[in-house]
């Protein structure tokens, strides 16, 4: 082989080392992010298996918080349209949401699950002081093909809590849903069905990091017969 052949093989050589450890470098990098990641949803495990804390000054979505107050009473709304399955067949309904009125005279709009209503109805909860527990959940802009909401049958298909209040005729509102968290009623019962987990983010991070170091297995595969064939071609 004469040095011609070789000379040829360094642009592309030095490419291929370059792009090779760059990879290797994203998928080390997703090894860490992997480690990140089983440490938050750790702490997820460990608060949705604990008490839940009075709500913080800046709270996150995947602790479990507690509010105390009183439910205003005679106003819900009916949020999504989501349909079950049922031993009678399916039944149509949404999450029932109702406002509590914290002591500092703020409103929070409690998620209290989903119901098979179509029309909002309020739950009976009990008057006087009471705590709720769960988990918080920010607003959502609406999609493209959102329904349009419908304030005067309290029926809203964008999670916008100031809005929806404000169909309730309430102001002072907080810029977050309270997701309720509790046992799932009886079989065929109308109550809410309540959430039963803090809400976990996704961990593909494993997968991530074996695709990245499998292209620079590729990579490498590839540069061999590259380099194989100039080498031999005349």
């Amino acid at each position: 082989m004469t040095p011609n052949k070789w000379k040829r093989l360094i642009a592309p050589g030095i490419a291929a080392f370059i792009t090779f450890w760059l990879l290797i470098a994203l998928g080390v990098w997703q090894l860490h992010r992997l480690k990140w990641k089983e440490g938050i949803l750790k702490a997820i495990h460990t608060a949705e298996i604990s008490a839940p804390i009075p709500l913080p000054e800046h709270p996150t979505p995947f602790e479990k918080v507690s509010i105390t107050g009183t439910w205003v009473p005679g106003k819900a709304a009916l949020y999504g349209d989501e349909v079950h399955d049922s031993p009678t067949g399916p039944i149509a309904g949404g999450e029932i949401l109702m406002p509590f009125a914290r002591p500092n005279g703020q409103i929070v709009l409690v998620d209290l699950g989903w119901v098979p209503q179509q029309t909002p109805a309020p739950y009976p909860e009990p008057a006087g002081p009471t705590q709720v527990a769960g988990y918080l959940h920010g607003a959502i802009e609406p999609g493209w093909f959102a329904a349009p909401d419908s304030p005067g049958q309290g029926l809203y298909y964008t999670l916008n809590p100031v809005k929806i209040a404000a169909g309730m005729g309430l102001q002072n509102v907080a810029p977050y849903i309270l997701i309720a968290m509790g046992p799932l009623p009886p079989p065929g019962s109308a109550a809410p069905q309540p959430a039963q987990h803090l809400p976990t983010p996704p961990n593909n991070h494993y997968e991530y990091a074996l695709t990245w170091f499998g292209f620079a297995g590729v990579l490498l595969f590839e540069f061999f017969f590259f380099a194989r064939k100039r080498l031999l071609d005349p």
